[in-house]
């Protein structure tokens, strides 16, 4: 949300939100141990460095077993889903 409001503005972000509320786009809640594997994965990727909302996308990743993400942000081609596994990345 914060590189689309970035690069196009309100407009795109509402577009995005308009998709979150018709379910097209769903908002995951970590769980406990996803908590602490966000801060594992920071750790890990500290010389990246991982933000938090990064380190929120793969855990929820690795929880649902994804493997497709849509980002703008490069550093998705760097991390690896259960430290082997890269992300296709949808620009």
């Amino acid at each position: 949300m914060y590189f689309l409001g970035d690069l196009k503005g309100w407009n795109a972000q509402k577009a995005l939100w308009q998709m979150v509320e018709q379910g097209a786009l769903l908002i995951h809640i970590p769980d406990e141990v996803e908590v602490k594997r966000m801060r594992r994965l920071m750790e890990e990727y500290s010389d990246t460095p991982m933000d938090l909302a990064d380190s929120s996308l793969v855990a929820a990743a690795e929880t649902l077993g994804m493997t497709r993400i849509f980002t703008l942000d490069s550093d998705f081609r760097v991390y690896r889903i259960g430290g082997t596994k890269a992300f296709d990345v949808m620009p």
